[in-house]
C-alpha cells in the first residue's frame, strides 16, 4: 500500500499532521479558517487532536526567514470522517487509504508489534530512571560490604583501632580526633577524673562500648585496677556506617554531654 500521508505511530493510537492532510485534500480555504470549522463536527481538543507547533525555515534572497506553523495531531478516526465531509475524489481516495490502514492496524501481528513496541519503551524508561540509582549502588558497595563485615566480628577493638579501620576508608580522623569527636558528641565522659575517656551512660545501654578491666599487683602489694574503653562490633558497625554515611547511623541519639 502506497503512503498517501505519514502516520504517527508514537501515540497509543496513530495520528496524523492535520496540515499535511489539508494539503493532501487541496483544500482551497486558508488553513486557519479550515480546521477550525473542521473541529466544529464534534471533535474535541485532547481527545481527537491536539494542538503541534513546528518551525518553517525558507531562504528570502540570502537570509534565512523562520516562521512558527500552527498545525494539530489529529487521529485516524477524525482524519477519516474530515475526508468523508469533503466530497471529494481526493477526500474518498484519503478515506479508503485510512481504513486499509485500520484493517492493517489490527491485525494479530500488528497488535502484537504494537505490545512488543510499547513493552521497549517502558523498558527504556525503567532503564533511564534507574541509571542514577545503580551508580549510587555500585558507589556505596564497598562501603556496604566492609560495614556488613565489621558487623559480623564479635571482637571488641580499641579507639584507637577504630581510628585506623576508619582512616583506611577514607575517613580524614586520627585517635586524638576520634576521642576528641566522642567526647564532644556525647559517647565518652568529658569531665576529667578517674571516668575520663570512659563510655556515657547511655552509650553503655546502647552497647556501642563495653570497659574493660584489669589489675596490676604493685610491689607494696596493693591493687590497680585499670579500665579500658573498647568498641564492641555492634559499635564498630554503628561508627562506621555514621561516618561513611551508609544504613543503621543513626539509631543513637547524642546525650546530653558530661561536664
Amino acid at each position: 500500500m502506497d503512503e498517501l500521508i505519514k502516520i504517527n505511530y508514537e501515540a497509543e493510537n496513530p495520528t496524523v499532521s492535520a496540515r499535511e492532510l489539508y494539503e493532501g485534500l487541496e483544500i482551497k480555504t486558508a488553513f486557519k479558517d479550515w480546521f477550525p470549522r473542521m473541529t466544529e463536527y464534534g471533535f474535541a481538543e485532547g481527545t481527537d487532536f491536539n494542538p503541534l507547533k513546528n518551525e518553517q525555515v525558507r531562504l528570502e534572497g540570502s537570509r534565512e526567514v523562520r516562521r512558527e506553523l500552527v498545525d494539530y495531531q489529529i487521529s485516524v478516526d477524525m482524519a477519516k470522517q474530515i475526508c468523508m465531509i469533503q466530497r471529494t475524489e481526493k477526500g474518498r481516495q484519503y478515506r479508503q487509504y485510512f481504513l486499509d490502514l485500520e484493517k492493517a492496524w489490527n491485525t494479530p501481528e500488528q497488535v502484537f508489534a504494537r505490545a512488543l513496541k510499547m513493552a521497549d519503551r517502558e523498558i527504556e524508561k525503567l532503564k533511564s530512571n534507574n541509571a542514577g540509582l545503580m551508580e549510587d549502588v555500585q558507589r556505596m558497595r564497598p562501603k556496604e560490604i566492609f560495614a556488613d563485615a565489621v558487623s559480623a566480628s564479635h571482637t571488641s577493638i580499641l579507639i584507637g583501632d577504630l581510628a585506623k579501620l576508619l582512616k583506611q576508608n577514607g575517613v580524614d580522623t586520627g585517635q586524638k580526633r576520634l576521642f576528641c569527636w566522642l567526647r564532644e558528641n556525647g559517647y565518652l565522659i568529658r569531665r576529667q577524673g578517674s571516668d575520663w575517656n570512659m563510655p556515657t551512660q547511655k552509650a553503655m545501654e546502647t552497647g556501642l562500648f563495653e570497659v574493660k578491666e584489669s589489675t596490676v599487683n604493685n610491689p607494696d602489694g596493693s591493687v590497680q585496677i585499670n579500665k579500658t574503653t573498647k568498641v564492641t562490633g555492634k559499635g564498630q558497625q554503628y561508627f562506621i556506617n555514621k561516618f561513611l554515611g551508609t544504613k543503621d547511623g543513626g539509631e543513637f541519639s547524642p546525650v546530653q554531654k558530661n561536664k
